[in-house]
């Protein structure tokens, strides 16, 4: 390939970079306002995700234009493959924390004191995920994309902890289902950004090795 498609194809993976750092942080506000009760930072995130649709139709575009002008081969086509489903899986982040942070705004945290911990735990393991994965994808190292998906049986448990907690405490207190309800949707959207990071982590795995891990047995 010619030197200007390599100046390309570097400009794209920066700009990709920027996205990924981009959702990293909205990830970080929102479960910030779920903790903090920060209505003000609960309503940047929601602002925010026209900044990352913005950003992910025009990367795929560039990926789409790339892919047409030069027909890459080889490890520049798996690399074009690779950016075009990260900012897919990326958008899609972003998404949940926007889910999270309108739950955020409204949750009565005094009614689901028995879970917040929890979700603590969890989101502290999520947050980990998602900060591995966009690391590998930027360095395109498979090990830390193995480490990644590794996780995720552990955020899957998290998470099932955290129903079977919410049925018990909601038999007895049925006033504060709104809550529960809050605290589940919560939970579930860090349970898919988990996935989306887990797929991200996978995709590196891919491009640094041509191996398609998932589905595979962890």
């Amino acid at each position: 390939m010619t030197a200007h498609f390599v100046q390309l194809l570097d400009d794209l993976q920066r700009r990709s970079m920027r996205m990924a750092s981009l959702v990293e942080d909205v990830v970080q506000e929102a479960c910030e306002a779920v903790f903090d009760g920060n209505e003000k930072l609960a309503r940047r995130v929601i602002g925010r995700d026209q900044e990352v649709d913005v950003e992910e139709v025009q990367i795929e575009a560039e990926v789409v234009r790339l892919t047409a002008l030069y027909q890459p081969v080889g490890s520049d086509l798996r690399l074009l493959y690779t950016v075009l489903k990260t900012n897919n899986n990326l958008e899609r982040i972003a998404d949940c924390a926007v889910n999270i942070a309108e739950r955020a705004e409204y949750l009565d945290r005094l009614a689901v004191g028995n879970q917040v911990n929890t979700v603590r735990q969890m989101t502290g393991i999520v947050q980990c995920m998602l900060r591995v994965a966009i690391q590998a994808y930027g360095d395109q190292d498979a090990d830390r994309g193995y480490k990644v998906q590794s996780e995720d049986d552990a955020v899957d448990a998290t998470y099932a902890q955290i129903i079977r907690s919410v049925v018990v405490d909601a038999a007895g207190n049925p006033d504060n289902m709104a809550a529960y309800l809050d605290i589940l949707s919560i939970a579930k959207n860090l349970e898919r950004i988990a996935d989306h990071a887990t797929n991200i982590a996978e995709d590196v795995v891919y491009l640094s090795t041509g191996e398609i891990i998932r589905h595979q047995q962890r």
